[in-house]
């Protein structure tokens, strides 16, 4: 079954947040907010990437927003949107992140499931 291929490997608490973790340096969840970054830092992670393109959903946090709270923290910030559609650049700058110099990777999107698929994607 196809879902199988996506089974959690280990499903965390970090804060109020219920994550996804993929690998010992990589983890996934859904939207987070400016007041979550103090959670991700003290959970031990270096770096911060948002899956999500900005302007998806009304309400959503804009990418920069969140940004500024993470380097602000002393954190890593990176911004490799998947949309419907995957660009020409989308794996390689997510694999560049993930596989580069930047510690615990905490990726985030709408619910996870793009952070999830990528990673997946990148790692065959």
């Amino acid at each position: 079954m196809l879902f199988n291929l996506f089974k959690p490997k280990n499903t965390l608490q970090v804060g109020g947040m219920k994550v996804t973790e993929l690998d010992p340096n990589y983890t996934a969840t859904g939207q987070i907010s400016v007041a979550d970054v103090a959670d991700i830092k003290a959970a031990g992670f270096n770096t911060v990437m948002c899956n999500r393109p900005d302007g998806e959903a009304p309400g959503q946090p804009a990418a920069a927003q969140i940004q500024r709270a993470v380097e602000k923290a002393g954190m890593k910030f990176f911004y490799v949107p998947m949309g419907r559609s995957l660009a020409p650049n989308t794996l390689g700058d997510f694999k560049a992140v993930t596989d580069g110099d930047n510690g615990k990777v905490f990726a985030y999107c709408r619910s996870g499931n793009r952070c999830t698929v990528l990673w997946k994607t990148t790692r065959n």
